[in-house]
């Protein structure tokens, strides 16, 4: 890969609790197999736009149908460190969610209390995560959240009112 490629993910948060839905990725793929991350992918041309590349990640991922009505925002760009992707975060808040049928490249899905969660925002003191300055970390269970995903969760962190 020679320059950027574009991506999208979907932030889900849905429920009263509320409850950010997250993917670990299977330990086979080529590119940032085992982490943590958001449903979503690599833009091709028959998406109209990077919004549909979300939405039709999601559904390929999670069997999960989103409609552009659900979405309520969209985040700043975030470009990731190794693959060089540009990935367009948007967020989506549902009511709930059905049963999920995560494919081939989901190793799990986790389901996460959000205000908690965004509460163990720390800065990534990882070496090799230390290549740009605004580096941080979230912790749920046993796993660690860095990279893009930890920038896109701190944006969600930052738009909140500092009472959580």
């Amino acid at each position: 890969m020679d320059q950027n490629e574009l991506a999208s993910v979907l932030i889900i948060i849905y429920g009263k609790e509320p409850i950010i839905l997250m993917t670990e990725k299977a330990k086979t793929l080529k590119v940032h197999a085992g982490e943590i991350s958001f449903p979503g992918g690599k833009w091709c041309e028959k998406d109209e736009d990077l919004l549909e590349t979300a939405i039709r990640e999601t559904e390929e991922e999670l069997d999960l149908q989103i409609s552009r009505k659900q979405i309520i925002g969209q985040l700043d760009p975030v470009v990731t460190l190794n693959s060089k992707y540009i990935i367009t975060p948007f967020v989506a808040l549902l009511d709930g969610i059905h049963s999920l049928k995560p494919n081939s490249e989901v190793n799990s899905v986790l389901h996460i209390p959000l205000e908690p969660f965004l509460k163990t925002m720390d800065e990534d003191r990882h070496p090799e995560h230390r290549s740009i300055k605004e580096m941080y970390t979230f912790t749920f269970e046993k796993y660690q959240i860095w990279g893009a995903s930890a920038r896109m969760l701190r944006q969600i962190f930052m738009s909140l009112p500092k009472k959580i």
